[in-house]
């Protein structure tokens, strides 16, 4: 199991946000968090991540990470990139992707590239030595994800990464998510667009009142029209 969540709780000061969050992603898996603004779900993935300070067991290729630092786990192997899309905003394309790499990794080293990110977004490739503040909004997602990338995680979580695109841009993140599967990559996407986490995922988990509510296929979420009307329809 690439990723295993067990009980896990998590407070913003006296709030208690996460209220006992239990979830796995398999080797290659994508897996849906799904649920309405507010439930946890960006929260689950902070507390994985070690921005939150979780309560519970969070293991990564089996070994326990609850309590270490962010860029402890990072450099285990569990890539982040979060909703508001955290560029470097002063430093050039090409240098926002060079900081994605590990200390000591050599760019081509792993599975990905800076070449095969310019391949896949040929904006960046045009703009690679624009600094990262005039970039648009889609080019910033983009930018965010492959700098995530190039530091070739085994699990990558993506918070809202179609949020506020395009219709074309949004396909384009849909095709590069097939494609980090595609390389083996787990991956945990939190997407508020039903429509695309159905269309990508293998498995979705739904989230309420900051809990899982309900875990199963896109097909089976299909037909639970029940679970559909009470924790996902607005």
């Amino acid at each position: 199991m690439m990723l295993e969540v067990t009980d896990m709780h998590a407070f913003y000061g006296k709030s208690h946000i996460l209220q006992g969050v239990n979830l796995n992603v398999k080797e290659g898996e994508i897996v849906a968090l799904l649920g309405r603004n507010g439930v946890g779900r960006s929260t689950t993935c902070k507390a994985i991540m070690g921005e939150v300070e979780p309560k519970g067991s969070v293991k990564f290729q089996g070994q326990e990470i609850s309590g270490k630092k962010a860029f402890q786990i990072a450099n285990m192997g569990i890539g982040y990139v979060p909703e508001n899309r955290d560029i470097f905003p002063g430093l050039t394309t090409r240098q926002n992707l060079t900081l994605g790499l590990k200390p000591g990794q050599k760019d081509g080293a792993g599975r990905w590239s800076m070449q095969s990110m310019f391949d896949m977004f040929e904006n960046l490739d045009r703009r690679a030595d624009v600094e990262a503040s005039v970039l648009s909004g889609g080019e910033q997602q983009m930018l965010t994800m492959c700098r995530t990338l190039m530091g070739d995680p085994d699990l990558v979580m993506i918070d809202e990464p179609t949020e506020g695109l395009s219709p074309q841009m949004v396909q384009k993140v849909a095709e590069v998510l097939k494609e980090i599967a595609n390389r083996g990559i787990s991956t945990l996407l939190v997407e508020q667009k039903l429509s695309i986490a159905m269309d990508i995922a293998d498995r979705v988990y739904v989230m309420g009142h900051g809990q899982v509510v309900y875990e199963g296929t896109p097909a089976e979420l299909r037909q639970r029209d029940d679970v559909r009307k009470e924790w996902l329809e607005v």
